[in-house]
């Protein structure tokens, strides 16, 4: 997502046994169930997405923020660039404020994203950035600074337990009155739940945290299970060593393979890394989606990777969709170098300018080049730059 980067060390803590699901819990999709949800799809083509507008998902959501037109605007882009779903990313405090509020919002949110053929994937809860979310009006963007605004959920309250059982009601009911949509593509419970947060947050992280989330992430799973949703649950693995190695795997990691439905990760190197991951993940015999791809500076490229995953049939939802507030073009490393005097040399993420303009129109030909192709086939036009046409004779 959004990382600084960091080279984790995971104590004796985050080697905490993941807690099993309630015997009544329904099962795990079986691997044949998930390929057979998968076939019915089309090829998985999307952006993580919060309007140009808004700083962060709490801006995105709240009545007095909240959209539609803007956002059927940006939706309909992405209808053009052949895109089919968006990553979208929900928050618990939207609702504990007004569940019935924020369920109509994102019923109506679901209604525009129809109209444009697109299924989002919906993450319930994330550990990137700012851990202390609270509602009303956001901060501005920092200047300078790459997605200044982002707050985590549950954030802090993670470390009370006395607020897992409003937790639970937030999984439960959101997934429950959703459970059988059509319009909804899947589920992603967890958005890097053992990132250290990132930014300049460290202090009020709490210490603990990815014990805390290792004993966590298996009731969040078995809470939205609960509800039987008629799509896929996913919690996507994103740093570490071998994820085909159990004994390099950390208990959030083995929780997120054995419990996720289909299988998704995300990586923003270079297409061999890319490659590498998609080769780790395979022996697991179920669908994957790289659910954030996308940072031009490191290597990872519409141009490198997209072309590469259609041929391996990886789903791909890169990082960041229009310009905007979240002031993603600008690298990670800006937390600690803010780009306030010269903007960077290439955009790190994001692939529209906020009036719907393409950064590269190479990218665009090859979004919808690619979205057209049938299944797995890279067509020509999307495998290398197209050869000039030849020169006529006088």
């Amino acid at each position: 997502m959004k990382h600084p980067l960091l080279a984790l060390a995971f104590g004796a803590a985050a080697l905490i046994a993941a807690r099993a699901p309630a015997a009544d819990a329904p099962a795990r999709w079986t691997p044949s169930k998930a390929h057979a949800w998968y076939e019915h799809q089309p090829w998985p083509l999307g952006s993580n997405y919060v309007p140009a507008n808004a700083i962060n998902e709490l801006e995105m959501w709240q009545a007095a923020s909240f959209d539609p037109a803007r956002i059927d605007k940006e939706l309909g882009w992405a209808q053009q660039l052949g895109m089919n779903t968006m990553r979208v990313f929900l928050h618990d405090l939207l609702w504990k404020q007004d569940p019935a509020g924020f369920k109509r919002r994102i019923d109506q949110f679901l209604t525009i994203a129809d109209r444009h053929g697109i299924k989002p994937i919906f993450v319930l809860f994330d550990s990137c950035w700012d851990p202390e979310p609270e509602l009303g009006p956001q901060h501005p963007p920092i200047p300078g600074v790459h997605n200044s605004g982002w707050v985590q959920s549950p954030g802090v309250a993670m470390a009370d337990p006395t607020q897992y059982p409003r937790l639970e009601q937030y999984v439960k009911d959101i997934v429950g009155s959703f459970a059988k949509d059509k319009r909804v593509l899947a589920w992603d419970v967890w958005n890097e739940p053992d990132n250290p947060g990132g930014g300049n947050y460290d202090p009020r992280e709490p210490k603990d945290k990815v014990a805390l989330v290792a004993r966590l992430l298996p009731q969040v799973f078995a809470w939205a299970r609960s509800a039987a949703p008629t799509q896929p649950l996913t919690s996507g693995l994103w740093h570490g060593g071998d994820w085909s190695d159990a004994a390099q795997l950390n208990a959030v990691e083995r929780t997120q393979l054995d419990e996720s439905d289909v299988i998704s990760f995300h990586n923003y190197g270079w297409p061999e890394e890319f490659a590498g991951r998609v080769r780790q993940l395979a022996h697991y015999g179920r669908p994957l989606i790289c659910t954030e791809y996308m940072a031009r500076g490191a290597g990872s490229t519409i141009d490198g990777v997209l072309p590469l995953a259609k041929k391996l049939d990886v789903g791909m939802v890169n990082w960041g969709f229009v310009e905007g507030r979240t002031q993603t073009t600008l690298p990670w490393d800006s937390w600690q170098r803010p780009y306030t005097l010269q903007p960077p040399t290439i955009w790190f993420h994001d692939l529209l300018h906020g009036d719907g303009t393409p950064y590269r129109q190479r990218e665009a030909a090859i979004l919808r080049a690619l979205s057209h192709a049938p299944r797995g086939v890279v067509p020509e036009a999307a495998a290398s730059y197209p050869a000039p046409a030849a020169a006529t004779r006088p």
